[in-house]
């Protein structure tokens, strides 16, 4: 079965830093673009940050400076590190990627959501 699990969310003091993974597992062959969004209570989700599957990050201005999305292709995993939280970074943070699927020789693009991990941030 083809999912993504993140993991490294948790509660931390404004300032501090937390690095959330989100690993490919089953039988994928790779992982095209890929981002992470958030979601506050109350709020709609949002995009955080996007990774193409060249490498070539972007990321939403209110994080700009302080997250940074990276991946590792031989783990198949993405990585989101993120710095100099604030109280407002708070939220449900979920990653989304383009998953290379398939059976060998008739390989596919499918889109796929981990469950979610929760940051809280401590004023």
């Amino acid at each position: 079965q083809v999912q993504l699990v993140e993991s490294g969310g948790g509660l931390v003091q404004a300032g501090g830093s937390l690095r959330l993974s989100c690993a490919a597992s089953g039988r994928i062959f790779g992982i095209n673009a890929a981002g992470w969004y958030r979601q506050a209570p109350g709020k709609e989700r949002e995009l955080v940050a996007h990774i193409t599957s060249s490498g070539t990050p972007n990321y939403v201005d209110s994080v700009k400076g302080r997250f940074t999305i990276s991946r590792a292709n031989a783990k198949n995993t993405v990585y989101l590190q993120m710095n100099s939280l604030k109280a407002e970074d708070t939220a449900v943070y979920y990653c989304n990627a383009d998953l290379q699927v398939g059976p060998l020789g008739a390989v596919f693009e499918a889109n796929y959501w981990g469950q979610g991990t929760q940051v809280t941030v401590s004023s």
